[in-house]
């Protein structure tokens, strides 16, 4: 896969390891002739290290041998994560800090969550890009409050904690991003 092919969320072989691309920047030269530079950071999925590579245009690198599998959450425990694969039923579990900050994202009921497997074993969870969370403490909104740009703090039911408009009530669903961790509207 040419490094201008690769895209945010692929899954690279990157030192006999898989690397899971998490942002991308591109660089054009000024100068005539000078090669565009792709830098890319991401996570290497086994040691769950960050990973800098910087490539250029024509140069290419091999798409891992893994795959994604969708998953829900089944519950957790104070050290683990347990997942239950929707295709063969088969359990995964992972260690808390493993999952990392999917987690603020994560209810039983949430639909779309890839479980990322590499060697029959699972390494990691990948987030639908937007989830739809139910606020469970926020201040009161005031009448008269939605013509302003004024935000407020509201807890939601995973425990993440967001800057939301004034006329947003407590009990209400919204949509948060998963990349940035901010409200994007109702739900």
């Amino acid at each position: 896969m040419q490094a201008k092919e690769i895209k945010t969320g692929a899954v690279v072989n990157y030192n006999d390891a898989p690397v899971l691309v998490e942002t991308i920047s591109v660089q054009t030269p000024s100068a005539r002739g000078a090669a565009t530079l792709y830098k890319f950071r991401g996570r290497n999925l086994v040691t769950k290290q960050k990973t800098d590579i910087t490539l250029k245009g024509g140069e290419s690198l091999d798409e891992a041998d893994f795959q994604r599998r969708p998953v829900k959450l089944m519950f957790s425990d104070a050290t683990d994560m347990h997942f239950l694969d929707q295709a063969d039923y088969n359990q995964w579990s992972l260690p808390v800090e493993d999952v990392g900050d999917a987690r603020q994202f994560l209810t039983e009921e949430l639909e779309g969550v890839q479980a990322l497997i590499y060697n029959e074993e699972c390494v990691g969870i990948q987030t639908p890009l937007t989830v739809e969370l139910t606020i469970t403490q926020t201040d009161p909104g005031v009448k008269g409050n939605s013509a302003t740009g004024r935000t407020k703090p509201a807890t939601l039911e995973t425990g993440l904690v967001v800057q939301v408009p004034e006329y947003i009530k407590q009990g209400e669903r919204i949509k948060v991003d998963t990349q940035t961790c901010k409200f994007l509207s109702r739900a």
